[in-house]
């Protein structure tokens, strides 16, 4: 299936851009995390497992169990802190 990818914040400026159509047969988020790490380079380092990095399924914080559906909008980026 194909997901839309998306990357904001700290990621996109690391990975090189803000988004990304990604087929993958990944069923949920944590297996997408992890075949996006598996690219190596940028993708590792951004998105490693002890990161802290927050998701979002179609704009709705999501959990790694989450499942993902075709044509799905995932994004990934930094938590961010306020004053």
């Amino acid at each position: 299936m194909k997901v839309q990818v998306r990357y904001f914040a700290s990621l996109r400026e690391s990975i090189g851009h803000a988004s990304e159509g990604v087929h993958t047969e990944s069923l949920d988020v944590a297996a997408l995390r992890a075949e996006l790490i598996a690219r190596g380079g940028a993708y590792a380092q951004c998105l490693a497992l002890g990161r802290p990095v927050r998701v979002a399924v179609n704009q709705v914080m999501a959990q790694e169990h989450t499942a993902l559906t075709a044509e799905c909008e995932v994004g990934f980026f930094p938590p961010v802190t306020g004053g």
